[in-house]
């Protein structure tokens, strides 16, 4: 018998709420959305701040709760099972005792612990940038190391230094779905892939759980730090007040869930070892299930904890992915963007409806123009970037602009240098002896929404690329999954395979490689040859 769950999917820019039937497969039958603000720079008050308003994150949740049943009218709240999380991760939400924020949180793309970092763990004889007796400490317990600023440990010592009457109020330290989580249930727990990206989780086998000596190294109060569950155990349940104002039945079970990173691979249907999934979203990543925990230090790639207890998953990320088509959308193509909503926009429409169809537009302008662009390559660190070189300082550019390059090339030598960093990630992963990773890979987020980006993605790739039905929505999927193994509806994780299969798969075209394989080499060069450059406008 069908059973129906809502999972929330909260991302850098808004929240889709779905509600799912989970059956033979897991299929959507209800979603909205609904967006909130994001607060940088200057709005923050400090260089690199990145927040947002836990009240918000709120507010979208219960608007979407209740829209989800209008669309579905033959559901009632009765018959929902559970609610589970996908979120993005490493935020920063101190809250009081009452479970008040004490201030804005900080997102996973705020930078303003530079100082933090660098007195914390980046001085000393160096090993990878940091002090090598608390780079080699870290990662005996924890098979990772804290050396991205926008690890929330930092955000967590720049609260202490820079707001210490903030600081003495905090009671515990959470991340964005365990904030909604604690508004749902008032529960303050972490699920073990938040906690792992805090950098202070043991993941030792026997050890699991808050590691003091790392706390004690870094100065963290280690009562500041939830209670640690599954992402696949029911934390709590709905009270009274929060089923009021959500639209759902008081008692209703509350799902750990897991963070982007975690779920999403899941709901692509990647996630046995050696299965490869590729994430285009605002970020993006290549993040491939693993056996045990490796660590590429350099490159800041890692396996991190996932939701299944028994792999890991070798994480590389791009700070800014599809954000960077948007970038496009609102400064490159707005005259291709008037033609477009002229012909096409009626005020009927959903927004979610223009955004997708006003993307495939783009796919076609982006199909006018030859592969590698003419030689015109971009690269996409709009907001710095992590992996696999970690440099705040880094930024875009579109390098070999000629007289006869045209604004179609230009569009298309955005997405192609997405792809590009997608391949210099993946081929990084690949070159260590415990990763192997399969000759397909999923493709998912919204950027796996396109044709052409999908085949621009397999040629540049060389590999088979495979896109599952709603690619964009899989967090949501990947959430729901949770439920289904806490229920007991499926025994584990690696059986969601079997409920997400492919829809459609991209062969690689073999003319296409020469042309990336040499725009490739320039893509990486760029960096190596303007690293100082970055430095001196941006540093």
């Amino acid at each position: 018998m069908a059973k129906y769950v809502i999972t929330y999917d909260t991302g850098t820019t808004g929240i889709k709420t779905c509600l799912i039937e989970i059956d033979e497969e897991i299929k959507i039958i209800a979603s909205q959305t609904s967006g909130y603000s994001l607060f940088v720079d200057e709005e923050t008050g400090v260089k690199g701040g990145a927040e947002q308003d836990a009240e918000e994150w709120w507010q979208a949740m219960c608007l979407t709760t209740k829209e989800v049943f209008r669309k579905a009218p033959g559901i009632t709240k009765e018959q929902i099972e559970g609610i589970s999380f996908c979120s993005a991760m490493q935020g920063f939400v101190p809250v009081d005792r009452e479970g008040n924020c004490i201030r804005r949180p900080m997102t996973y793309m705020d930078q303003r612990a530079t100082k933090e970092l660098k007195e914390g763990i980046a001085h000393g004889f160096q090993i990878a940038g940091a002090d090598a007796a608390k780079l080699l400490k870290c990662l005996k317990h924890t098979g990772a190391a804290p050396l991205s600023v926008k690890d929330p440990l930092w955000k967590y010592k720049w609260l202490e230094k820079h707001e210490p009457e903030n600081f003495k109020k905090l009671y515990k330290w959470l991340d964005v779905k365990e904030y909604l989580i604690l508004r749902a249930s008032g529960e303050f727990v972490m699920t073990t892939d938040s906690a792992f990206a805090t950098m202070i989780y043991d993941t030792r086998k026997g050890h699991e759980g808050w590691c003091k000596p790392l706390c004690d190294m870094f100065g963290i109060n280690i009562e500041h730090l939830p209670k640690i569950m599954k992402s696949t155990d029911r934390v709590g349940r709905i009270t009274e007040k929060a089923a009021a104002e959500l639209g759902l039945a008081a008692g209703t079970a509350v799902y750990g869930g897991g963070g982007d990173a975690s779920l999403i691979g899941v709901g692509a249907g990647a996630v046995e070892v050696g299965d490869t999934h590729i994430y285009s979203g605002t970020s993006g990543w290549v993040g491939t299930v693993v056996e045990k925990q490796i660590v590429d230090a350099t490159a800041s790639i890692a396996a991190i904890v996932g939701a299944d207890p028994e792999s890991y998953i070798y994480f590389a990320e791009l700070e800014t992915s599809n954000k960077c088509v948007s970038w496009v959308k609102d400064h490159l193509a707005l005259d291709e963007i008037g033609v477009y909503l002229s012909h096409h926009g009626a005020p009927s429409d959903s927004y979610e409806d223009i955004a997708v169809n006003l993307y495939d537009y783009l796919e076609e302008v982006v199909e006018r123009a030859e592969p590698g662009s003419n030689g015109v390559v971009f690269t996409p660190w709009l907001h710095g970037n992590r992996c696999p070189f970690e440099d705040p300082n880094a930024a875009g550019m579109f390098f070999n602009i000629k007289l006869e390059t045209g604004k179609t090339e230009l569009i298309r030598a955005v997405v192609e240098g997405i792809c590009f960093h997608m391949r210099w990630m993946l081929e990084r992963q690949d070159i260590k002896k415990d990763v192997n990773i399969a000759k397909s890979v999923r493709f998912c987020g919204g950027g796996a929404l396109g044709s052409t980006t999908c085949q621009i993605l397999s040629d540049i790739l060389q590999r088979d690329v495979e896109v599952v039905d709603s690619p964009q929505n899989i967090g949501a999927v990947g959430a729901a999954a949770c439920i289904a193994v806490g229920m007991g509806l499926i025994p584990s994780m690696k059986d969601v395979k079997k409920l997400i299969p492919a829809k459609t798969v991209y062969h690689p075209n073999k003319e296409n490689k020469a042309v990336y394989d040499r725009n490739f080499t320039v893509f990486k060069n760029l960096y190596k040859d303007n690293k100082k450059n970055f430095e001196i406008l941006n540093g």
